[in-house]
């Protein structure tokens, strides 16, 4: 699908003939592009500007997921700089943002399709594609807690005294935890735009992440809240 990215070469045009490119046989032309009457020049010339309007068309497809690639890098990273400011509400609505990216590159799936048959050409081999990987509550730092000591404590007084001592590396775990978040949630964005949103299984798995990834930063969120006031 030729998706260009910033790390790697762009995207090239078709340059072949349109009568060249195309493989169909005469019927399957004719079948495609209706009926001539063994008016066999008039079939060639109309099958020719057939296969230019394609050719064009999955340039304008092309356009689109090589659009998403670099509308999913800037999302990425506006992420990061809101999740650093905790603009909860911003980070939702980029997030918002990005579902409609992964929509405009889905909605073409079906032109590219069709466009290719047209040309009697194969689909392009799919790309090896990243693993989505996918972050939960366990994964991240554990919480220090007066009650996770062994040894117990005679009254609230000296829990109390626990806690103070406890604070600044509770403050530290969590900064930890809502950075690893945070990093987790800007690398899923960042591996889906290098592909454009191209293949629709991986783009609607990354996408899935990253609100999973936004749901758990919130609980990060009000947790430290709930903590450290």
């Amino acid at each position: 699908m030729g998706a260009g990215t910033s790390n790697g070469p762009t995207r090239q045009r078709h340059t072949e003939e349109p009568l060249t490119a195309i493989s169909m046989t005469s019927s399957q032309i004719a079948e495609v592009i209706g009926g001539f009457e063994g008016d066999t020049q008039a079939m060639v010339t109309a099958a020719i500007h057939t296969a230019g309007r394609a050719f064009s068309e999955l340039d304008a497809c092309d356009d689109v997921i090589d659009d998403a690639s670099e509308a999913g890098r800037a999302i990425a990273d506006r992420l990061r700089t809101l999740l650093a400011a905790e603009a909860d509400e911003d980070i939702a609505s980029k997030l918002d943002t990005l579902e409609a990216v992964c929509a405009r590159v889905r909605d073409t799936d079906r032109t590219r399709v069709l466009l290719n048959r047209i040309l009697g050409r194969e689909e392009p081999a799919k790309r090896a594609l990243p693993t989505v990987r996918h972050l939960a509550g366990a994964d991240l730092p554990e919480l220090p807690s007066s009650y996770s000591d062994e040894a117990g404590f005679d009254d609230f007084v000296a829990m109390a005294a626990r806690e103070e001592e406890l604070a600044p590396q509770l403050r530290e775990t969590h900064a930890k935890r809502l950075g690893k978040v945070a990093a987790h949630l800007v690398r899923v964005v960042e591996q889906a735009a290098a592909v454009g949103f191209a293949d629709e299984a991986f783009a609607r798995e990354s996408v899935r992440e990253a609100r999973q990834a936004h749901r758990l930063w919130q609980r990060c969120l009000a947790e430290r809240a709930r903590q450290l006031g």
